[in-house]
């Protein structure tokens, strides 16, 4: 008998365990699971190869196992003082400032005078850079005092083990792009919906690009799938979609860098896409766009965060043309914008602009004439884009209805 109720006791643990952690398989990780994810790290071949190629590559080029030697003992060195996310991140916090002060020429924000940091949002915002679009995000709330966001990252950067854990290791969630299926890519999307809302119930903000993939052609549009995927958490219990949008508490935010680190890599891209309808990256072209946005040289980096949303419509389509709105307002041009779109019409640059000439000259060597039209095209596009929506886009657009 006590073997039995011991037995009923264990089940019924087990459950409660594996339903309390529904989300194991895409949430970041929790503390008690730190310790355990950085020994794993601290004896990973590939990780440590990584580290011992970008930190020392000459060293490694000669006595590599001399150089891997050294890198194992740091990492291990490193493991015995981080115990939770929070060290992880204070740890962070201070590569980040150096990663600023040498790959930027200042980092600007504004807007979180206006919000409230004991509240939990979903900023939702442009993406053009991999990593540094919610590390600038993330950095800025630290600044003034707000708790840092839950991540969202496609499954497709995780082409190794050790980077899917780094990611996780510092608030990143991950978005299951993978599936080819379509009832198990519906599951997936609803779960994940659900973590998003969950986690703002929770006092937990999250960021999520408001595309999947990064807009390399500079045009900054809110995809309406992305939209109806944050419905999907909230149903049955929410079926209007206007509604459901205003429990997510939306703050729109527009990243804007001077200088793109990857712009010729996405001009290329660009290239072969309308050249022949398709382009198949090369085996760790994403991290290597990772490692590139991450050192390259950004210029002026400005975080503009807007005011939470208080217009919304039942039309996904609406909606994302709502948040468009917010983001073109918000967005900061930069002198190499207009620079662009000068050469792009063959204008004459301004004086204000010589630097800014110079620099997308120099990038745009070395390119063939496609490359060069799409490399243009990027930097120009924000500046098109924003005349357009001042002109147009608010003559056109009326939104069908508000939640109430």
């Amino acid at each position: 008998m006590l073997l039995s109720v011991i037995r009923i006791t264990q089940i019924i643990m087990t459950k409660a365990v594996s339903s309390d952690d529904i989300y194991k398989d895409i949430r970041p990780y929790h503390d008690h699971e730190v310790p355990a994810v950085l020994k794993r790290l601290a004896n990973d071949q590939r990780l440590i190869g990584a580290l011992a190629q970008f930190k020392f590559p000459r060293l490694n080029r000669f006595i590599p196992t001399l150089t891997r030697r050294v890198i194992r003992g740091y990492l291990n060195g490193y493991v015995k003082k981080v115990n939770g996310v929070d060290d992880v991140q204070i740890r962070l916090t201070s590569y980040i400032q150096r990663t600023i002060e040498t790959t930027t020429e200042s980092l600007t924000y504004e807007g979180l005078s206006e919000l409230d940091p004991k509240q939990a949002y979903l900023f939702i915002s442009n993406h053009r850079d991999i990593v540094m679009d919610p590390t600038f995000v993330n950095y800025s709330l630290h600044l003034e005092g707000f708790p840092t966001a839950r991540i969202a990252a496609g499954d497709n950067l995780l082409s190794e083990q050790y980077i899917g854990d780094l990611m996780r290791l510092n608030k990143t969630f991950i978005v299951r792009r993978s599936i080819s299926n379509r009832r198990e890519k519906m599951a997936a999307l609803t779960k994940l919906s659900r973590y998003i809302s969950e986690s703002i119930n929770d006092s937990c903000s999250i960021w999520i690009a408001h595309r999947e993939g990064r807009s390399k052609d500079g045009l900054d549009k809110t995809d309406s799938a992305v939209l109806k995927m944050l419905q999907l958490g909230q149903r049955p219990e929410t079926k209007s979609f206007a509604l459901a949008m205003q429990n997510l508490k939306i703050v729109p935010v527009a990243i804007s860098y001077q200088y793109d680190p990857c712009d010729a890599m996405k001009a290329h891209e660009l290239a072969v896409k309308a050249q022949t309808g398709d382009y198949q990256k090369a085996p760790g072209e994403d991290t290597r766009s990772i490692v590139k946005g991450i050192m390259g040289n950004k210029g002026r980096v400005h975080v503009a965060f807007g005011q939470p949303l208080d217009e919304f419509s039942e039309d996904s389509g609406e909606m994302a043309l709502i948040i468009d709105k917010a983001i073109h307002q918000l967005y900061r041009l930069h002198d190499t914008n207009y620079a662009a779109a000068d050469l792009l019409v063959g204008k004459e640059c301004e004086a204000l602009n010589a630097d800014a000439l110079a620099h997308i000259q120099s990038r745009l060597q070395g390119l063939d004439e496609a490359e060069r039209q799409q490399l243009l095209a990027m930097y120009a596009n924000p500046v098109l884009q924003k005349q357009n929506w001042e002109t147009a886009a608010e003559k056109t657009f009326i939104p069908t209805n508000r939640a109430s």
